[in-house]
């Protein structure tokens, strides 16, 4: 069924990638605070059923919206459908990408090709389409970008990711001036919220050591972030670490 936009309606959130770990936390955050809701997901996209139907069940509104991100027409025809079911867009979590070690001995450019092509190009096709919708709107709207505080300190083994990641910050700057006045634009960019499985007991200690609070956050902390930026109207062109003081320890 296909909503007609009214002022009273309840606003409108699309998080890509938004089926699993961050990003259904993020979702979950946005229904709570009375966002209508739009979950991409591409190899996910059963469990965004899943999910919408929980979100329905418990009284929030959502749907699912299937694309391949690496598909620019894919993208923006999905962007069109979220926008076309609920009869506005005011919110965009850039939120899908990929994360895997590429140890400099062995990292080909293919595997660089491949993390910009999901973590990168996406977020600059996202924001171009859903913004230029945004600002065409009486009410504009607002983007927030996920990066990864580590950009800014890398560390060894993931040289493909960090490129690919290290560009958010300035796509977020440069969609912020493109947008405005209509539109604001800010990142978040997380700490160790929700550190992989197969990452060794080692590295974990090193890497909540090396945060100021002495401990890992949760995805919440980042849930949080979002709805923050989304909310306070005179915030944009902000990169925010949701770290523990990560990128600012003195360890780790």
């Amino acid at each position: 069924m296909r909503r007609t936009s009214a002022v009273s309606d309840p606003r409108v959130a699309l998080v890509t990638g938004g089926a699993a770990r961050v990003g259904e936390v993020i979702v979950r955050a946005l229904a709570s605070a009375g966002y209508r809701v739009a979950i991409h997901a591409n190899r996910s996209l059963d469990r965004a059923s899943e999910l919408v139907a929980e979100l329905t069940a418990a009284g929030s509104e959502a749907a699912a919206f299937g694309a391949e991100l690496r598909d620019e027409d894919a993208t923006r025809a999905m962007i069109d459908r979220a926008r076309r079911h609920f009869g506005q867009l005011d919110l965009l979590v850039n939120n899908a990408a990929i994360w895997s070690p590429t140890p400099l001995e062995t990292v080909m450019a293919d595997d660089v090709r491949r993390f910009f092509e999901v973590n990168t190009l996406p977020t600059f096709v996202c924001c171009q389409h859903a913004g230029l919708i945004m600002a065409e709107q009486s009410t504009g709207g607002a983007i927030v970008n996920i990066g990864d505080w580590a950009t800014a300190r890398p560390y060894p083994g993931y040289s493909a990711y960090f490129a690919s990641k290290g560009a958010i910050p300035t796509l977020t700057r440069t969609f912020a001036v493109e947008l405005a006045p209509r539109v604001r634009v800010n990142a978040v960019l997380p700490g160790p919220v929700l550190i992989p499985e197969d990452v060794s007991p080692a590295s974990q200690k090193r890497a909540i050591a090396g945060t100021l609070v002495q401990r890992a956050g949760r995805p919440e902390n980042v849930a949080h972030a979002v709805l923050f930026l989304a909310e306070n109207d005179f915030v944009t062109g902000v990169c925010l670490p949701v770290d523990g003081g990560r990128s600012i320890g003195h360890t780790g």
